[in-house]
């Protein structure tokens, strides 16, 4: 049983990165097709919005409390 919900958690976890780096790449291509005006402005808004991401990434504290909030599996305690 207990392995069972830590495959779960594993598996939440991977997918809660995937959506977050799906809406990083989703704010870069709004920024680059409708903002950026110019070919400076297009390297800008292509690469601040991931080092920003990287830098402001969820730690395991506020995932784990979100992944439990909708999901009911929690963090798996070895």
């Amino acid at each position: 049983m207990e392995n069972n919900q830590t495959e779960k958690y594993k598996q939440y976890v991977k997918t809660a990165w995937a959506i977050y780096a799906l809406l990083t790449v989703a704010v870069i291509l709004v920024l680059v097709i409708f903002v950026a005006k110019d070919n400076e402005e297009m390297f800008f808004f292509a690469i601040m919005p991931a080092a920003a991401a990287y830098v402001f990434r969820p730690m395991n504290k506020p995932f784990s409390k979100l992944i439990y909030k909708y999901t009911g599996v929690s963090y798996p305690e070895n």
